[in-house]
């Protein structure tokens, strides 16, 4: 219900699940205010998808500016094995610290789903939390991303 309400209800779009095909079918109904509507609710399923929690998928219906970019660590680096474990670990962080730190610091959500990282966000935001990635995926100590971010996210700060 917290994904059919939303679709079906404030966005006036038809929703099922075909369970022969195992897909998600969506369209539109006569009532259906705007058709970019079809568009936010493909986004907000794939969102939740990818493992997002259904708040924060919600927001990629209500905001017009938000995305969702996809990347590999191996697009990064190529990485195997007990190197790759530490990369992810190095993402997480201790209890999911740094994650959270990176989350906080540049207003978007992560999802760290094995090797494949996923983030929702601005397309501004986007940049800085992938840059704070990838140089945590290259082995940089995260207090060093730590005090980047924080210049980082002072100058977003500044600009508006």
């Amino acid at each position: 219900m917290d994904i059919y309400t939303p679709i079906y209800e404030h966005m006036k779009i038809d929703i099922r699940m075909n369970l022969k095909a195992r897909k998600v079918e969506l369209k539109t109904r006569l009532d259906t205010p705007d058709i970019s509507n079809l568009q936010k609710c493909v986004d907000f399923v794939q969102a939740f998808m990818l493992g997002f929690d259904v708040a924060d998928a919600i927001a990629l219906l209500r905001l017009d500016e938000l995305y969702v970019e996809s990347f590999e660590i191996k697009d990064v680096k190529t990485l195997r094995g007990e190197h790759l474990s530490r990369a992810i670990g190095r993402l997480s962080g201790k209890g999911g610290k740094t994650k959270f730190a990176i989350e906080n610091a540049t207003k978007t959500r992560i999802v760290i789903a094995d090797s494949k990282i996923h983030i929702l966000g601005s397309f501004a935001n986007i940049k800085i939390a992938r840059d704070s990635l990838c140089s945590l995926i290259l082995g940089s100590p995260a207090g060093k991303v730590y005090s980047k971010l924080g210049q980082v996210s002072a100058r977003l700060a500044e600009r508006f």
